[in-house]
């Protein structure tokens, strides 16, 4: 699959967020809470022509795990495989 985002848009891959709690219970993702998502970050856009028509740099790059506001990216299946689309405003965080 090869993707080429426009503007400050940001391609990601779901993280699985399977949690154990302190008695070895797997509580899978399914568990409704309000909390960030993770992702992996697979392709980025140039980033956001400015108003004074130079291009702002991108703060993310492919490889990156990230933290994303929950109900912000759009969901796609391409070639078989589930993606997100977001802006690069909705990243919260880059993990390291």
């Amino acid at each position: 699959m090869k993707l080429k985002p426009l503007g400050d848009n940001i391609v990601v891959k779901a993280i699985s967020q399977e949690e154990t709690t302190k008695y070895g219970i797997i509580l899978p993702e399914t568990v409704d809470k309000e909390k960030p998502e993770q992702g992996e970050v697979i392709a980025v856009g140039p980033g956001k022509i400015l108003d004074n028509g130079n291009r702002s740099p991108m703060e993310v790059k492919i490889g990156d795990k990230i933290i994303f506001k929950k109900y912000s990216p759009d969901e796609f299946k391409i070639d078989g495989q589930e993606v997100l689309v977001l802006n690069q405003s909705d990243v919260i965080a880059v993990l390291e």
